[in-house]
């Protein structure tokens, strides 16, 4: 009989089973299932109305969420990474990542660490946000060549550089 030495772990609430367990999760927005289309409208105009809607919707949504008194973001350094995928964008604000349709976002006050690590073999580049209370979220970004996961690195460290304030 074998017997396990380390302590007994009891198994954590994560991600995988409540995707609101994490922090800085967003929706996405689906389109009302009930919607109607007229039977004898064009395809392409239903189309274009949809596609006019939903920007619409994002405009509202960007003013709504923007106070009025708040300044613009600054002109400075931005990284932006994206594959058929994923996507990370780092700027002012902070970091964003996206695979899928799931996206988080994290403003600088809530990041420990920003990690980054390029394949040994092939083309994959991969950042880590680690939060203070030791969680990491990582994403894989695949390069259109491995030339590219260099500039991406030194993008990224400029940006960490001019942001990421590491005393917080």
């Amino acid at each position: 009989m074998e017997q396990s030495n380390g302590p007994i772990q009891q198994p954590l609430r994560a991600a995988s089973a409540d995707p609101g367990f994490i922090p800085g999760l967003t929706a996405v927005a689906a389109p009302p299932e009930d919607a109607a289309v007229p039977e004898d409208a064009p395809v392409e105009d239903t189309v274009s109305d949809e596609v006019a809607a939903a920007e619409e919707v994002a405009e509202d949504a960007v003013t709504e969420d923007v106070p009025e008194d708040a300044p613009a973001p600054a002109d400075g350094p931005v990284f932006e990474a994206a594959d058929r995928r994923g996507r990370i964008v780092a700027d002012a604000e902070g970091v964003r990542l996206s695979y899928d349709e799931e996206a988080c976002e994290f403003r600088w006050d809530e990041i420990a660490a920003v990690e980054s690590e390029k394949g040994r073999f092939g083309k994959k580049f991969t950042v880590t946000v680690h939060t203070p209370d030791r969680r990491w979220y990582p994403i894989d970004i695949v390069a259109p060549d491995r030339g590219r996961i260099a500039g991406w690195e030194a993008e990224l460290d400029a940006v960490l550089d001019a942001y990421f304030d590491e005393a917080s």
